[in-house]
């Protein structure tokens, strides 16, 4: 049976307070593997960690702050989290905590808190220096920025996800200058007017991974409902008809880049 891997998915989220046993019995029966749980802010972390704690085998945690996020004292936020990346072990000595997200920049709906974001998120690239983890980037209206700013730390060594792109051709090729990064395709490839097919063959296949963004973003024929991780099948289907391969060299390619990445 084909393995596959979630690598962003918040099922820790309210959405899921009713039925999560239910949503993680379908995960394992689609065949995956594992679910990756990027946080939001300090009040989603309790809850992360709990859905973490209650399938150990299946759930790996992230921590960061979410730049849709930021409190006006943003600094404590980030420091609490701080306190707690630098103080959490498990047993063995190894962190729990696999990546450092979800983190970035988002001008979608506020441009007024931009310096506050790129500051937030140049402490949270530091984390993931510091401790050597991979880096989930949320970017929304920002690719300029974006762009500015991690190209500060080009030869530094930073890795991780450009969570849910939907870039452009342009954009791509841009993001692909940063070799240590994959790029998180999830229910936008299903959609009947993403641009995203005609993009995503441009990408090397050893720098995809899936991802649901569940609760949202939900996959054809899906859209419009709760997203869940057991609907990330649906967009592998998809990405096997764009890459001219089948589901299970999909299943393949996409889980030993999250493996590799996240050290699963």
């Amino acid at each position: 049976m084909r393995k596959l891997i979630d690598t962003h998915c918040h099922v820790y989220d309210e959405a899921f307070r009713e039925d999560l046993p239910q949503v993680m019995e379908r995960a394992a029966g689609a065949g995956l593997e594992y679910l990756l749980l990027p946080n939001i802010n300090p009040q989603t972390l309790p809850a992360l960690l709990d859905v973490c704690n209650t399938w150990p085998g299946m759930c790996r945690p992230m921590i960061g702050l979410h730049p849709e996020d930021l409190a006006d004292d943003f600094h404590s936020q980030l420091d609490g989290l701080k306190s707690l990346l630098d103080s959490d072990r498990a047993p063995g000595g190894a962190h729990r905590y696999i990546g450092i997200g979800e983190t970035g920049l988002d001008l979608y709906w506020d441009k007024s808190r931009l310096d506050d974001q790129i500051e937030s998120f140049r402490i949270q690239i530091e984390w993931a220096l510091e401790y050597d983890l991979p880096l989930v980037i949320h970017s929304r209206d920002s690719f300029t920025q974006l762009y500015d700013v991690l190209s500060c730390y080009r030869d530094r060594g930073l890795r991780g996800i450009f969570h849910c792109f939907s870039g452009t051709e342009s954009e791509a090729a841009a993001l692909m200058e940063f070799k240590g990064f994959m790029f998180g395709i999830g229910g936008v490839l299903t959609y009947k007017k993403s641009t995203l097919p005609s993009v995503l063959p441009l990408i090397p296949t050893d720098r995809v991974v899936l991802e649901t963004d569940c609760p949202y973003l939900s996959p054809v024929p899906f859209r419009g409902k709760r997203n869940e991780p057991s609907y990330i099948v649906n967009t592998a289907q998809v990405m096997a008809g764009v890459y001219g391969v089948d589901v299970e060299q999909v299943a393949a390619f996409t889980s030993a880049n999250a493996k590799r990445l996240f050290g699963l």
